[in-house]
């Protein structure tokens, strides 16, 4: 005999459960066939219909219908996310870059205009900066967006979309949130126009920054990286109201087919459970060792927001969204060497693995050279090549002995 107990992530006593405690129970629950306390993988890629199905909407992803539509392990993942990142609902995708051109092509349309931070992923910067203006005619502009005056110089009477990546990928720039969101909404009252902002906020995670508490409209995390944080899995989110995660499964789910696999969204909501845990320390890590890079002669410089010394820390400190926040898990850095130079460092290292990505369990470096498509945005200090270095859940000891090992091998100054 099965239990009917629920885990909703509810609170007996009124009291907010924690942060900690939303990310065990919320979306977990008691399999009614089984009585299995972990949801299982639904595999199925359709679903029976009723006695009469001539009635059904063939585009609704509010019943179990067809997989691209929607499906139990993806629901399960939205009801997690909206909660944790404080919204109304959540649309889970099959990737973070699905999230950013689901919530562009959904929002904006021919002869709108957008303005996207200056620095952000490259899948947006291409979406943004050639994709949308030359195949759909979308208007779009490229601005400094740690200067919410630069945002605010940018504004048309046909902007309909702000889109901010903060801290940005790779160059650490912060920007803020609350003024961006003042400004814009204030704009669009004066001309009768909403105009939405939207944050990607992949390198904080809603346990270090809440987006839409600071008055963003829309936030979106790439999953397959600190959310997920095992390496192993797609998938992106988007949260925001309901009636505008209605809009974005008609047009990008239903229509453009981005729906998540079941077993990749089963993954993410599994690893999602220790995010807090691993989000203090990758905070930890993080700051340990950029604040050790700091101290080493040959590093020319180190991008952190955590580090007094970054440009906006104190823009990132005010947004923080609990007690024991911190800056995440990635810094940029800079050796003052040559092309070859950089890459001996990275061939020495003995702990950290060069590949791409963030998030992961393994902390990971990347070698950035000066060739890269959007360094003409980048400041200065990073024209000589950098590395952006994303901390993994090793002992900070041991990265920061790889590092140093790394070094001096590779002939530079400790």
């Amino acid at each position: 005999m099965t239990s009917d107990l629920v885990h909703h992530g509810k609170s007996f006593d009124g009291k907010p459960l924690g942060f900690g405690t939303l990310s065990i129970h919320l979306g977990n629950g008691v399999d009614a066939e089984t009585g299995a306390i972990r949801r299982p993988i639904t595999l199925a890629n359709a679903y029976a219909l009723p006695y009469d199905p001539s009635d059904i909407n063939w585009s609704s992803s509010d019943v179990n219908l067809y997989t691209r539509n929607g499906h139990p392990n993806q629901r399960y993942l939205e009801e997690k996310l909206a909660r944790l990142e404080g919204s109304e609902d959540a649309v889970v995708l099959a990737s973070g870059v699905a999230a950013l051109s689901a919530t562009f092509t959904t929002f904006l349309n021919r002869g709108d205009h957008a303005i996207f931070s200056d620095t952000t992923y490259i899948a947006a910067y291409r979406l943004l900066n050639q994709i949308l203006p030359e195949k759909y005619g979308i208007e779009t502009s490229i601005v400094d967006t740690s200067d919410p005056q630069n945002v605010a110089a940018a504004l048309r009477p046909n902007t309909k979309l702000v889109h901010i990546e903060t801290p940005a990928n790779p160059t650490l720039k912060v920007s803020d949130i609350k003024a961006i969101a003042d400004l814009v909404h204030e704009h669009g009252k004066k001309t009768g126009v909403e105009t939405l902002v939207s944050v990607d906020n992949t390198f904080n995670t809603p346990y270090n920054v809440r987006p839409l508490d600071l008055g963003a409209d829309i936030v979106i995390e790439s999953l397959t990286k600190y959310i997920n944080g095992h390496g192993d899995a797609l998938g992106g989110v988007i949260a925001t109201t309901k009636a505008r995660t209605d809009e974005i499964r008609f047009t990008a789910q239903v229509n453009f087919g981005g729906i998540i696999s079941p077993f990749n969204a089963w993954l993410i909501n599994r690893g999602s459970v220790t995010l807090p845990l691993r989000i203090r320390q990758h905070n930890a890590s993080a700051l340990a060792i950029a604040k050790h890079l700091e101290s080493i002669p040959s590093v020319r410089f180190v991008a952190y927001p955590g580090l007094e010394s970054h440009p906006h820390h104190d823009v990132a400190v005010s947004q923080l969204a609990r007690p024991d926040s911190g800056f995440g898990g990635v810094l940029s850095f800079g050796l003052d060497t040559d092309h070859d130079g950089h890459n001996r460092f990275v061939s020495k290292l003995n702990v950290i693995t060069s590949a791409v990505s963030l998030g992961h369990d393994e902390s990971l470096i990347v070698f950035l050279g000066e060739d890269d498509e959007r360094q003409y945005l980048y400041p200065p200090e990073f024209h000589r090549g950098f590395f952006r270095l994303a901390i993994g859940l090793e002992d900070t000891d041991d990265l920061i002995r790889d590092i140093d090992h790394a070094l001096v091998a590779a002939g530079f100054a400790v």
